[in-house]
């Protein structure tokens, strides 16, 4: 039996406020092409779309009608891209507040939604809480089923500045990204007097602060193939040179 979604008052100024900006990404405009759609979902589930990481079958379907501008974005954030490079980088809390920011266009009600968001992570995995947000009365009530998400209220009347946009405050990764690399990877394997790790903890194949012996012999031995082929270029050229000079 799934547990309920534990409810958090709103704190969040600017997500209970109306838009005033028109034709930006923080307010998109109603009428606009399908590719410029595809554009912004991925500049707002990315932050970049590079060749590689884009979703042709997602694409095709969208232009096709077979599928919303709501199930497009649903593909994005289960797509290899976003559990690779931000769902597996990042904590649950981490997570929670990266897919509220990208879902819903705003910052995390406090505690109480990081906690009630985590726990149907933790219950339900990256799918369930993605279908929970895409299905909220929220996210209907904002954005639709054919509009992308964005950044909701980042300009107000009266502030001297707007808010930093999303991307720019919750980059994909932050140190404790860096902190589990660290553990799970040497810092300076072949530093003399003993290798040193980062976080104090050291990869579990190595003992005494080297590497398995296999991995010694194998680098020793492709070390010793580079030289030997190095050498023999070497004197190949000299040779050719020489050959060349003597024929002149």
């Amino acid at each position: 039996m799934a547990l309920p979604l534990l409810a958090a008052k709103p704190i969040t100024q600017n997500a209970r406020v109306n838009n005033f900006a028109i034709g930006t990404d923080e307010a998109p405009r109603t009428q606009v092409s399908v590719d410029e759609q595809i554009e912004r979902a991925y500049r707002q589930i990315f932050f970049h779309a590079f060749k590689v990481d884009r979703e042709p079958m997602l694409e095709s379907q969208l232009r096709n009608g077979d599928i919303t501008t709501r199930d497009f974005v649903r593909g994005l954030l289960l797509s290899r891209k976003f559990r690779e490079g931000f769902y597996r980088c990042n904590s649950n809390y981490r997570v929670v507040e990266q897919l509220v920011g990208r879902v819903l266009g705003r910052e995390v009600h406090g505690d109480q939604e990081r906690i009630a968001w985590s726990i149907v992570i933790a219950n339900q995995g990256l799918d369930g809480l993605v279908n929970a947000l895409l299905d909220s009365p929220e996210y209907l009530e904002n954005f639709g089923l054919d509009e992308v998400p964005h950044q909701r209220a980042r300009s107000l009347a009266g502030h001297a500045k707007a808010q930093l946009p999303f991307n720019q405050k919750a980059p994909r990764y932050d140190a404790y990204w860096r902190e589990m690399s660290a553990r799970r990877a040497p810092a300076n394997p072949f530093a003399g007097g003993g290798a040193q790790f980062s976080g104090g903890q050291m990869s579990p194949a190595w003992v005494g602060g080297q590497p398995p012996a296999f991995a010694q012999k194998v680098w020793l031995a492709l070390a010793a193939i580079g030289g030997l082929e190095v050498l023999r270029v070497l004197l190949t050229t000299a040779g050719s040179m020489l050959g060349t000079g003597s024929a002149g």
